[in-house]
């Protein structure tokens, strides 16, 4: 199993959606935020690549908003998702298939992209399967107040219409692949699926926004947007006791800087972060 990161652009979130109850005189020495109070976040996906498929997990945000959606968000190098596809040696027609960890927009929305030609909207990769599970599926098409304005079905619902998207099984961990295993949890939205890779290497948990960014690990930030943040403390304390016992590489979706980090047990019991940078630092 070969892992690459890609590169899907940026956006800029309000920080204190981000960060929380966390006070902003703290989280603004973390991500400084601009005079808007938004501060700026990656989208990151990972490219997984076995001995028969390449698999993409997430698509950012695309192209297909109009300027009012993008003057909330800013989003910027959108398509930096194809370059970085293309830089790991394939194509959009290579890709066989596209793990949607949850159907925010800033995850799926890279899905299907506006063909700046001719004006209309195909699918992202033509060739791929596209996966979700029908547990958050039904809930991201009757979604709460809460998540309303995240759940854009522009971006999901053609796939389904089309026969591209399938659903795996919502239980406690499931087998999507060799080595490639699906735990889900409910603290951020309903049924997120976050992959467990094992490599040669080493095991890699992709955290989606169960923990979006290095600074995430402290227990206290959690972010406005979880629909039940207190299991997303429950669902946290478990990744992190795993990763520090069993020396787990947490991958950041949206951490601007970081693309992963290992954790570990201080002299006073808590885990805090230990090392953090590129991927290819880790995997070698």
């Amino acid at each position: 199993m070969k892992l690459t990161s890609i590169h899907c652009g940026f956006l800029k979130l309000d920080g204190g959606a981000m960060f929380g109850i966390v006070p902003r005189r703290l989280w603004e020495k973390l991500n400084p935020p601009d005079e808007h109070n938004l501060c700026t976040w990656a989208m990151r996906a990972l490219l997984v690549q076995t001995a028969d498929r390449n698999i993409l997990i997430d698509t950012g945000i695309g192209n297909k908003q109009d300027d009012k959606f993008r003057s909330h968000f800013e989003p910027r190098d959108e398509a930096a998702m194809f370059a970085s596809v293309a830089a790991a040696g394939l194509s959009r027609h290579d890709i066989t298939d596209v793990f949607l960890t949850h159907l925010h927009f800033d995850h799926c929305g890279g899905a299907l992209w506006k063909n700046e030609t001719t004006g209309e909207v195909e699918v992202s990769f033509p060739n791929a399967t596209y996966w979700s599970n029908q547990r958050h599926f039904d809930w991201a098409m009757q979604p709460n107040a809460r998540e309303k304005a995240s759940f854009l079905k522009e971006n999901f619902l053609p796939l389904h219409e089309q026969g591209k998207l399938r659903f795996l099984e919502v239980k406690e961990e499931v087998e999507f692949d060799r080595g490639f295993r699906v735990r889900f949890y409910n603290g951020h939205t309903e049924a997120m699926m976050a992959p467990l890779l094992r490599t040669e290497s080493g095991t890699v948990l992709y955290c989606a926004d169960a923990m979006p960014s290095r600074w995430h690990i402290g227990m206290p930030y959690v972010m406005a947007y979880d629909v039940r943040p207190l299991v997303t403390l429950e669902e946290k304390a478990r990744i992190l006791a795993d990763a520090a016992q069993h020396r787990h590489l947490l991958f950041f979706e949206h951490d601007p800087t970081m693309e992963c980090g290992t954790v570990h047990r201080d002299e006073s019991g808590r885990i805090v972060l230990e090392k953090a940078g590129r991927l290819s630092d880790f995997l070698q």
